[in-house]
């Protein structure tokens, strides 16, 4: 990264600009704290790896909110600006609406798990301020939420705390929770959890051993297991987001490199974590006392300083003190399986007691999820390539060999190219997110477009004032390199019937593909494209001026020394050597497409006349509005036309521009003979 200095209005002379300074690396700083405020709980959850009586001793030794106030706020002095709060259960300590409310109130944004059946009116109120809620839910009914949480009543007094957070408007997330004593109703489960919160997720589809290490514990934790099959499908490839967010308190793969097994989390890492017991680490996973440091005795004897110390020293002399060793490079390291697996030192630990040590659960987990990947590109996945950009269609439900129109079929490629492109598609529309802000740049049926976040958002919209039903939304990333589309159910009995004439199901791909070739240097022209002996010609104007029957003319004229790229709409690139025109997949009454590429060597506007003659055009004036005219627009913004504008002056200037007069008896096909090099 660098940092820029700014120009003033005024002339200066160049030794008093700012220099530019390179920053190599970001501050390590620990932008975000997790803080476990008890390991105590009402429920006594059969998966449970942290689960204490709800009036176990030790809560006598739990941070109290003055020790909590000082934790909160020497992290804060370092940096950190968002908290997740999570437990055991939080709100079981009496002093949790002072603890939250304390951590929140200067926070970027927060976090908090809970099992929600200790919710109140006084706590829903506090709630309402703006954060993550996530409530975990066990079972779809009475009998099974509470034969998971062993908690009678259980069920009841999680649907009362949900009502109490409805009635402040404090909204919340369902975080459903999977394992062998529920699975049997999960459909009914993700019924419930719609029926309860426009956003729901689900927890890490399998279960870590517990902290204590008890054998009668983890014997339980291990008959709650879901076969691997089944954790790969609630994981599965091109899963909608909601049921793919993993359980906010999961510890994230470090793949190390070496056998230093927590470096790349510690070096890399932005945040901590502190027990209940006023202990800290780099991660809530990681229970080992070697690995933990003691707050309330440490910071080197000044006031207000033991955070800084267990970030600064502590934590990062980790780094280098454990080592995986000899089963760790024989085990995990050395496995092929690596990067289907989400391993993590801290689950082996967890497992076995070992750092470094493998977890065959993961192992089995990791050779279904393989499998799956298999299937899932055969069945889930299609790629093809236009103009130089590779792009990779998902979709929830299976492709057919029918799927598709099959104009797409000269542009289907056997994978990943160079520069990919995703979009997938999700039979089910999103639940958005109406709090947040968002900008409006473009209504007009059939789209209502908004950035935000970050992210372009294609809102499908009626030409009916009226009706205020969205049928489709599209959101797409920044550069449109990444689309997640969604469709109502109209467009999946669509899917199902195929023939599509569009990779996004929009009416029409150029609504993203005119922004890609923008930031690449080229751009959508309302065109007929043909590569004459390996030379390219685009024949540009509106409907109705003539692109198809030029198409014919010349394929009539020259035979097989004319390939048509497409007779109604090209790409043309700059590429290092120059401009090349690129075939597309939408065509006019021409059904001929290929997605081949030719050297550009000449522009001719069409004009139907008694004549058949070639004008050569030198006049920009002339050229640049014919040319503007046949430019085909996504949604425009001022950066799109800087970029397009660059492009199509420099067309102007390095490609021959004519005027083309022809009637339909094919006697301008010998006037263009003399342009093939």
């Amino acid at each position: 990264m660098t940092e820029m200095s700014t120009t003033p209005q005024r002339r200066i002379d160049n030794s008093s600009l700012v220099r530019k300074r390179v920053i190599d690396h970001l501050p390590r700083l620990p932008l975000e704290a997790s803080i476990d405020l008890t390991y105590r709980c009402n429920n006594r959850c059969r998966h449970c790896w942290l689960w204490l009586p709800e009036h176990s001793a030790e809560e006598a030794n739990e941070l109290s909110f003055d020790e909590w106030r000082e934790v909160i706020d020497q992290a804060r002095s370092l940096g950190t600006r968002q908290w997740a709060i999570s437990g055991g259960e939080p709100m079981l300590r009496p002093d949790f609406g002072d603890i939250f409310e304390y951590a929140t109130r200067k926070a970027t944004t927060y976090s908090l798990n809970t099992n929600g059946t200790l919710t109140t009116p006084a706590i829903a109120q506090l709630l309402r301020r703006k954060g993550s809620k996530m409530v975990a839910v066990y079972g779809a009914t009475a009998e099974v939420y509470d034969r998971v949480t062993r908690n009678p009543g259980g069920f009841d007094a999680l649907q009362q705390g949900l009502a109490y957070l409805k009635e402040a408007g404090a909204g919340f997330t369902v975080q459903l929770i999977p394992m062998r004593e529920n699975w049997h109703q999960w459909e009914q489960m993700l019924a419930f959890a719609r029926s309860l919160s426009k956003h729901y997720r689900v927890g890490a589809p399998w279960l870590w051993k517990s902290a204590c290490g008890d054998a009668l514990r983890n014997a339980e934790i291990e008959r709650q297991r879901l076969d691997p099959a089944d954790v790969v499908e609630l994981d599965r490839p091109g899963a909608r987001t909601e049921e793919r967010e993993e359980d906010g308190d999961v510890a994230q793969p470090c793949a190390p490199s070496d056998d230093r097994l927590y470096a790349a989390c510690i070096l890399g890492g932005r945040g901590l974590h502190v027990d209940p017991y006023g202990t800290m680490s780099f991660c809530s996973f990681v229970k080992d006392p070697a690995l933990r440091y003691d707050l309330r005795r440490g910071g080197r004897g000044v006031p207000g300083d033991a955070v800084r110390v267990a970030w600064d020293e502590f934590i990062p002399s980790l780094s280098d003190t454990v080592r995986g060793g000899r089963e760790y490079a024989e085990g995990c390291f050395a496995c092929d399986l690596r990067g289907e697996c989400n391993w993590c030192d801290a689950y082996g630990h967890l497992e076995h007691g070992r750092h470094g040590a493998t977890v065959d659960y993961l192992c089995a987990v990791a050779r279904e999820t393989r499998r799956l990947k298999g299937k899932w590109a055969r069945d889930h996945t299609r790629y093809y390539q236009i103009a130089g950009i590779t792009v990779q269609v998902e979709s929830d439900l299976p492709f057919s060999d029918s799927t598709f129109h099959k104009k797409f079929a000269a542009f289907r490629a056997d994978g990943p190219g160079v520069d990919t492109v995703v979009i997938r598609h999700h039979f089910e529309l999103p639940d958005m997110d109406d709090s947040a802000p968002r900008e409006e740049v473009h209504r007009e049926p059939p789209w209502a477009v908004y950035r935000q976040a970050g992210a372009w958002v294609y809102e499908g919209i009626s030409s009916d004032s009226a009706d205020t039903c969205v049928d489709r939304v599209a959101v797409f990333n920044a550069d449109h390199t990444r689309g997640e589309l969604y469709h109502g159910e109209i467009h999946e009995r669509s899917w199902q019937k195929g023939g599509l004439g569009s990779l996004s199901m929009l009416p029409t791909d150029q609504i993203w593909l005119a922004r890609l070739v923008a930031d690449r240097q080229g751009c959508l022209l309302h065109s007929g494209g043909l590569s004459i002996d390996g030379q390219g010609f685009i024949f540009v104007g509106h409907s109705d001026a003539g692109k198809s029957t030029t198409m014919e003319l010349v394929r009539r004229g020259l035979g097989t020394r004319a390939e048509i790229l497409c007779d109604d709409r090209n790409i043309v690139r700059r590429w290092p050597e120059g401009f090349r025109v690129h075939g597309t997949w939408s065509h006019g009454e021409v059904s001929s497409v290929s997605s081949g590429s030719a050297p550009l060597r000449a522009i001719l506007f069409l004009e139907q006349h008694e004549r058949n003659e070639l004008i050569g055009l030198e006049d920009r004036r002339e050229i640049w509005p014919r040319l503007l005219a046949t430019l085909i627009k996504g949604v425009v913004t001022a950066d799109w036309w800087r970029k397009e504008m660059d492009v199509l002056e420099r067309m102007v200037d390095e490609v021959p521009c004519y005027l083309m007069r022809f009637d339909r008896s094919g006697a301008i096909v010998p006037e263009l003979e003399p342009l093939v090099w």
